[in-house]
């Protein structure tokens, strides 16, 4: 590969960060002056996009557990599988970019860093992301044995039930679930 191509190729690379960042900036600001309902609709198109599947037809849940957590994302009917399987092809990728501390999924969708993203960064090898086909979805099992880690899994968890409004318990369920 010539070195005009190779220098391109990182100008391309380093544009394109620019731009997110911008927008992403853009997002926060914008995000401040609009109603918590606009958000919300923000927030859900937003989803969608990333996700690849609307929100509209899906359940998500958020747990937090003694050592972590979990995020799970339902179809709402039992026969939409094209839902289902995006949310699972989605779910799956999330555990793998997780676990190598790539959080930009959840920066795009909420047009910011959620609260215990640096610390999971920090604690990315101390902390287990675990894929699980459901019943019309997936599930990620979110598991430290960290202190520090568990307290970041439980910020983000909850900044995650309330940006989505999922109604889920912001408190430590304890057992299984």
């Amino acid at each position: 590969m010539s070195i005009t191509l190779k220098w391109v190729k990182l100008h391309s690379i380093i544009l394109i960060g620019q731009i997110t960042y911008a927008q992403s900036q853009s997002c926060q600001l914008q995000d401040h002056s609009i109603s918590e309902k606009e958000r919300h609709e923000q927030v859900n198109v937003r989803g969608d996009h990333t996700m690849g599947f609307s929100h509209a037809n899906t359940r998500h849940h958020f747990r937090l557990k003694e050592d972590g957590g979990a995020i799970e994302v339902t179809a709402i009917r039992g026969d939409d599988t094209a839902s289902r399987d995006q949310i699972r092809r989605h779910l799956k990728h999330i555990a793998e970019k997780f676990s190598e501390g790539d959080f930009s999924a959840p920066m795009i969708i909420h047009a910011q860093t959620p609260p215990g993203v640096e610390a999971m960064k920090r604690s990315k090898a101390e902390i287990k992301y675990q894929y699980e086909e459901i019943e019309r979805g997936a599930k990620v099992h979110i598991t430290t044995a960290n202190p520090e880690a568990v307290k970041a899994v439980h910020e983000f968890l909850r900044f995650q039930i309330q940006d989505h409004k999922t109604g889920d318990p912001i408190e430590v369920i304890k057992g299984q679930f």
